[in-house]
């Protein structure tokens, strides 16, 4: 059947749009069958009360953002509670997420066999995002100089009860949070917003500073008695090719809500994958919160 169509195409001169055609069609179907970006949402254990932090639904609420938005391809996301067991299945994913009080694998059991298959997917590119907590580290969790993988693989952490440094957590009636480098596509679409939140300051950047290769995403002048300029959101292009992102908010589940912040955080983790942060950010409407099964969406009255 084939043979004679070739035959009546040639002839009639229409053979080279037909290729044309079937080209394109093919091309067509492989982009449609192409795998989704993955995405691993790791969620540690938490002690906080309902309404702040619910760390198992604010990464069900970026597995929401991801699966749903526009612009950026498709997503696929798997929020787990726990390390996976299966290290074959590390294989696949572009970027991990973090969630949890303190940086999650630092809290499990198996840290050093869950360290290392965390750095082998470093080794290969891929990324990284942590925030609120799970940004965070405390004593005993690292030497007593700070040394700490988290330093190369993010940029930075949080450090509580350390030895060698000593952040401060506290709760702002109001943060102004501003742009620091607006050009970078983490910030693609976002504007400078006010919050009441927890944004941790004094973070730890490494005994020099904050490294060349770490660009500060969001800055807030805090505390308010005696304003200084703070990093709460950063980000790191590494040499292995990966890239890492953290920001320190937030810690009321309520502002998953406010689309000044999720922005930010979203951007961050297709930013993580290596796929191109759309012009006007990556936007998704977002349903009431309750869809993603928090204890509780406002926190305890005070």
């Amino acid at each position: 059947m084939l043979k004679p169509l070739n035959r009546i195409l040639s002839k009639s001169g229409y053979w080279p749009c037909f290729t044309l055609g079937l080209i394109v069609w093919n091309a067509s179907c492989l982009l449609h069958a192409a795998a989704p970006t993955a995405v691993l949402v790791v969620v540690g254990p938490s002690s906080h009360p309902p309404g702040t932090h619910e760390v198992a639904a604010g990464g069900r609420v970026i597995e929401y953002c991801l699966e749903y938005a526009t612009g950026i391809g498709r997503f696929s996301v798997d929020v787990v509670e726990g390390w996976p067991k299966d290290s074959k299945s590390l294989d696949k994913y572009r970027s991990v997420v973090f969630s949890g009080d303190r940086f999650p694998l630092a809290e499990m059991e198996d840290i050093e066999s869950n360290m290392r298959e965390l750095g082998i997917m470093m080794e290969r590119g891929c990324g990284i995002v942590c925030f609120h907590y799970a940004t965070g580290l405390t004593a005993g969790q690292m030497p007593d100089d700070g040394s700490h993988p988290l330093l190369n693989w993010m940029g930075g952490y949080f450090a509580t009860r350390c030895v060698h440094h000593q952040g401060i957590a506290r709760i702002y009636e109001q943060a102004d949070i501003v742009l620091e480098s607006p050009q970078h596509p983490v910030l693609r679409g976002c504007q400078p917003f006010s919050i009441h939140d927890e944004p941790y300051i004094k973070n730890y950047f490494g005994p020099d500073g904050i490294a060349p290769n770490v660009t500060p995403l969001l800055t807030s002048m805090l505390p308010p008695e005696s304003p200084q300029k703070e990093v709460i959101a950063w980000s790191v292009q590494r040499s292995d090719g990966g890239r890492g992102m953290a920001i320190v908010m937030p810690h009321f589940y309520k502002n998953w809500q406010v689309d000044a912040l999720r922005k930010v955080i979203i951007n961050g983790v297709v930013w993580s994958t290596g796929i191109e942060v759309p012009a006007v950010g990556v936007h998704v409407e977002l349903p009431d919160l309750q869809r993603f099964q928090p204890a509780a969406v406002e926190p305890p009255s005070r």
